[in-house]
């Protein structure tokens, strides 16, 4: 194993737009000056969502709501300043939108990486963060990471989780994630080639994902058979009017936070349709079309397959078939398919596993309301989540809307870790 004898005064695991808000805000704060940090990301290069990079898919948030502007409306890093930088200012006014495409935020978002790249190490995936005990307790956190040839052990006083979710692969189908014609949203554009020629597919689920993947399966594959599968009755339109949109404020979160949580709960479940099985209206509309016009041309190549589980799924002669319920009509029925695309959702526990080595210092994983985790015995390092407190601080927790308010938060506090950091070293200076 690599050893990296620096020790860090935070390391932060993944270098998505979370942790990168994080450096942008450090960065303002003037604490890149004395504090050593460094970030861990697993992948070889900034990018966000690559596999969904649909041609015309758009943002569903507004720019404003950047790696910057609701903290620091002057800061060099809104998204208004990268347009000036990239001479497409005046164009992009005349375009009279909020919501840019999803390929140009992501090019956005890469651009604002580049100028942190002294302190990102790409390619590095953490796999475990470890305890480093001495007979006054624990002062430093190991992490490990793996390279793809070896591993490497840095050193750290304070953790910031950022790691993102891992797709959530129905358990009926989890012993086909290998397979090459049934795969997650997530993998999209990357494993939708190893489909040629298909003639009949599926898609499985029923939120923002599913109805983008549809559509494109379409266009991409315009004499292939479709099929939309989804537990629920009908397409949800994603609630994004003016006072829904309010829980996505970051002054929200200091209401949703101090709730009893059975209220909490009830609040989450009664906006679940903001970010939960639902699509925007207009593509929801475009389906529409596309199923109307088949009435009309008296055909049927795509179906909407309401009200089915998936029960099972086995491969048999380069197909997929799947087993379907229909819990209301007590049927089953067995469909084939070229290729079959999980857009699932993402479950949320990476943080659990990488800091299981910890486990006799965390009292739980709810975090207090500047993200940090609550520890017990002679245990000195902060701990801090981004993405995994939604139950406790709401439903933008796992989105852009408040990364770069949630950054200054954490800064705040890892700040003071530094300070008393300092303030023991100076001490220990001194009494030499």
């Amino acid at each position: 194993m690599q050893q990296d004898l620096s020790v860090y005064d935070f390391i932060g695991i993944g270098f998505g737009p979370s942790n990168l808000a994080l450096a942008i805000a450090m960065k303002e704060a003037n604490a890149d000056q004395n504090t050593r940090f460094l970030f861990l990301e697993k992948q070889k290069e900034f990018v966000w969502h690559k596999d969904m990079m649909l041609d015309g898919s758009r943002m569903q948030i507004s720019f404003l709501k950047d790696l910057a502007t609701l903290r620091n409306p002057t800061s060099q890093f809104t998204f208004i300043n990268y347009l000036h930088s990239k001479n497409r200012l005046s164009d992009f006014i005349n375009l009279k939108t909020f919501y840019p495409s999803r390929a140009e935020f992501n090019d956005y978002m890469s651009w604002a990486a580049g100028h942190f790249s002294p302190h990102c190490q790409y390619n590095q995936k953490v796999v475990a963060i470890e305890p480093v005990e001495n007979n006054k307790g624990v002062e430093l956190l190991r992490v490990i990471s793996h390279n793809g040839k070896e591993e490497v052990a840095t050193l750290a006083r304070n953790i910031v989780l950022a790691a993102g979710g891992a797709p959530n692969i129905p358990e009926c189908l989890s012993h086909l994630t290998k397979h090459d014609k049934i795969f997650h949203s997530s993998h999209y554009l990357a494993r939708i080639n190893n489909i040629q020629q298909p003639k009949k597919l599926a898609v499985v689920g029923a939120g923002q994902s599913a109805v983008e993947i549809f559509i494109d399966l379409t266009k991409r594959f315009p004499k292939a058979n479709i099929d939309l599968i989804s537990r629920s009755y009908t397409l949800r339109p994603s609630d994004d009017s003016p006072f829904v949109n309010e829980i996505f404020n970051p002054e929200f979160i200091d209401d949703i936070f101090n709730k009893p949580e059975k209220k909490r709960l009830e609040l989450l479940e009664q906006f679940e349709n903001t970010n939960y099985a639902a699509g925007d209206i207009d593509l929801i509309q475009d389906i529409f079309h596309l199923f109307y016009e088949q009435k009309v041309n008296n055909e049927q190549r795509y179906r909407f397959l309401r009200q089915h589980e998936v029960q099972a799924a086995v491969d048999k002669d380069k197909q997929i078939l799947l087993t379907l319920h229909e819990p209301d009509q007590n049927r089953q029925t067995i469909e084939d398919y070229d290729g079959v695309i999980l857009a699932t959702g993402y479950e949320r526990s990476l943080h659990t596993q990488l800091l299981n080595p910890l486990a006799d210092y965390i009292k739980d994983f709810n975090t207090d309301r500047h993200y940090q985790l609550q520890t017990k015995g002679n245990f000195i390092p902060k701990i801090f989540l981004q993405g995994y407190s939604e139950t406790t601080h709401g439903l933008s927790d796992t989105l852009l809307s408040v990364l770069s308010v949630r950054s200054s938060q954490i800064i705040q506090q890892i700040q003071s870790s530094s300070t008393t950091n300092l303030y023991h070293e100076q001490l220990e200076s001194e009494a030499v």
